[in-house]
């Protein structure tokens, strides 16, 4: 039997994934601010496979200007069998143009109206059934983050009606209705067939300036006909047509919700909680030093408190370690064990109560609405470099990973915004890299963890946004769009929510570790051991080979060694592959490979090594993702070369700066 396809949309922020998490079982990520969803998800409704529910990206409108936009509407155009509209409670206003468009479209709706706890504080009474006898839809009342009225809107979606959704006519008015009138006759004529479209659709969409439905309309040779229309209606109006269509709209929803809302009547004069921290927050000055405080604050606690835990990690590989050298005979398989899969992932884990730390307080700054705050705050910074606040989001999201990060600059509209904002992503320090930073922190800066690591942070942030201002002013010339986001209200988030959305993270980080990571560990344990009978990763062995030949390039940034050119070429398939290269070829983990560093290498070489890891190559995923979001394997080379030469000229200014300065 063929599936029913349920399609899930709302405006950015209105708790659509966290209800598509629940009705699926699913866990994708959930956040408190716009563009958490940038591509679809899919999953089968629970307890009722037949029904695959849809996650479309977050938008306020269908115009189809921005990547995620675009998706959401072309997976409205093959008409699932119903969608169901979460719909913020709490602003109604704005939600509602979204559900205006849907039934426009003809699609057949279930409103999902969300966060109503908060509704209910706002407003004396929201009357969900005139709001549904009005729009001739079923309305449910929810909260997500509770789970209630799940089960009503599971029976409710069982229930429904797939077959055939109610015709929506908005009436725009004597003059518009005329003309609309008019082409949707000329459509019929001409025996207009554009799939997902209605002849209304099409006249409502050709007034508004759509010009993809114009390119598509040519074919029909009516173009003059439809242009003779705008023209008409712009001497009448004498403004933007889109603009009336529009106004038109918020008109009909003003007259909706005087009949569905019942305001408080202090409700105008009472400022939220929100606004009255947002006064502090959003300070230009003010506001700087606490969001530069707040990541300080995040940096300082990652490692006071995850190096207890690490430390007790330390002390267990060490005890597998000299258990295995114990009970077993043979000495190949030893040092596959210990020199190669203990050394290589055993040390990548030990590192784990740090990134948990890490990934726990970024979700928290997420989830409460502070880092849409954030994004609003740089506004006036990015745009000196050439971005707008917005591309903020992306780069924020890269500090978990780059992949999504890549795929997250599909909410900017602008190409020029999107590309160089890809182009710079690679530069913000992800996840992979912090067992980079742990360990040589570690090793060279003891005193000083947390402000080592939130210096190498900002000097990603920096390199990033310093390349921006050079890549608008070369490749991508344009104007800085406008900058709009939503500033979400703050909400103090589940535990639940939090968790899961921290799992998520970790999840995919101990997938790395079993999979990609381990693979590459054997990799090198095989390349340090061969040829039989060679001291185990040294020189003459075929990792010392490879390596020895690129050392020399090596040598003027301050470490030519054979380990460390190894470790930074087995680094392009995965950052933390790293940290298990060292270990691997070092044939020590955790605390024993620290001490080889800090013993073996100068604090100047650890440091140089440290800042080219951060910037050179980015991960082979990253680097296809740029390929597929670009859809050119030019700007995927382009991003090798650059970080490559970028890598390379920032440490030796600072190994042969600090040879200079004495260090």
């Amino acid at each position: 039997m063929k599936k029913k396809e349920i399609a899930l949309i709302g405006n950015p922020n209105s708790g659509k994934t966290t209800i598509f998490n629940i009705l699926t079982g699913s866990n994708a990520k959930v956040g408190n601010w716009p563009g958490v969803t940038v591509e679809k998800k899919e999953g089968a409704l629970i307890r009722h496979s037949d029904f695959q529910i849809v996650d479309l990206p977050g938008i306020y409108s269908l115009s189809a200007y921005s990547d995620d936009e675009k998706v959401a509407r072309n997976s409205l155009l093959k008409k699932p069998s119903m969608v169901i509209d979460i719909l913020d409670s709490s602003n109604l206003k704005r939600n509602l143009y979204l559900t205006i468009q849907l039934l426009e479209m003809n699609q057949n709706i279930i409103l999902g109206l969300n966060i109503m706890d908060v509704a209910k504080k706002k407003y004396k009474e929201v009357k969900l059934d005139v709001l549904s006898e009005l729009l001739n839809v079923p309305v449910v009342p929810l909260v997500g983050q509770k789970g209630e009225g799940i089960n009503n809107l599971i029976d409710t979606i069982i229930n429904h009606n797939v077959d055939e959704a109610v015709e929506f006519k908005l009436p725009y008015g004597g003059e518009l209705e005329e003309h609309l009138d008019k082409l949707e006759y000329l459509f019929s004529q001409k025996k207009v067939h554009i799939p997902g479209y209605t002849y209304r659709m099409l006249a409502i969409q050709v007034l508004e300036g759509d010009e993809n439905i114009r390119a598509l309309l040519k074919p029909y040779d009516i173009d003059d006909f439809i242009q003779k229309e705008i023209d008409h209606l712009y001497s009448i109006f004498k403004d933007d047509l889109e603009m009336v269509f529009i106004e038109k709209r918020y008109g009909f929803i003003e007259g909706l919700l005087k009949k569905v809302i019942v305001r408080k009547k202090t409700i105008e004069n009472s400022i939220s909680i929100s606004d009255k921290v947002d006064k502090v927050v959003l300070n230009p000055i003010l506001g700087l030093f606490i969001f530069f405080g707040v990541m300080f604050a995040l940096f300082q606690i990652t490692f006071f408190f995850g190096d207890y835990i690490k430390s007790f990690l330390e002390i267990i590989i060490s005890w597998i370690g000299t258990f295995i050298g114990a009970s077993l005979d043979n000495n190949i398989l030893v040092s596959f064990l210990n020199d190669g899969v203990l050394s290589g992932v055993g040390t990548i884990i030990t590192f784990l109560p740090n990134l948990i730390l890490l990934f726990l307080l970024l979700t928290f700054l997420e989830d409460i609405g502070y880092m849409a705050r954030a994004a609003y705050l740089l506004d006036r910074f990015m745009r000196f470099f050439g971005l707008q606040g917005k591309a903020f989001i992306p780069l924020i999201t890269g500090f978990g990973c780059s992949v999504p990060a890549v795929m997250s600059t599909r909410t900017l509209e602008s190409k020029a915004d999107r590309f160089t904002t890809i182009m710079i992503a690679p530069l913000i320090s992800c996840s992979a890299r912090l067992p980079v930073y742990i360990l040589f922190i570690t090793a060279f800066f003891p005193n000083n963890k947390g402000s080592m690591l939130f210096i190498v942070y900002l000097l990603g942030i920096i390199l990033a946004v310093s390349m921006a201002k050079l890549f608008r002013s070369t490749f991508f010339k344009s104007e800085v769009t406008p900058f709009v986001l939503e500033l979400p209200p703050y909400r103090l988030p589940t535990a639940k929510a939090t968790f899961l959305h921290t799992w998520e993270r970790v999840k995919h980080f101990l997938s790395r570790a079993g999979t990609i990571i381990l693979a590459m560990v054997i990799i090198i344990w095989a390349l340090s051991i061969l040829p039989l009978g060679v001291v185990y990763g040294s020189k003459d062995s075929i990792i010392g080979i490879i390596g020895s030949g690129i050392a020399p390039i090596l040598k003027p940034i301050g470490f030519g060694t054979y380990e460390a050119a190894a470790a930074l070429i087995s680094g392009i398939v995965a950052k933390e592959v790293v940290v298990s290269t060292l270990s691997t070829i070092y044939g020590a983990q955790g605390g024993g490979l620290i001490n080889v560093l800090s013993t073996q290498w100068t604090q100047l070489q650890g440091f140089s090594f440290m800042i080219m890891s951060a910037i050179y190559i980015p991960c082979f995923a990253t680097l296809a993702t740029i390929k597929q979001e670009t859809k050119s394997w030019k700007w995927m080379f382009f991003v090798i070369a650059y970080t490559s030469i970028l890598g390379y000229l920032v440490s030796l200014v600072i190994y042969q700066g600090g040879l200079l300065l004495g260090f």
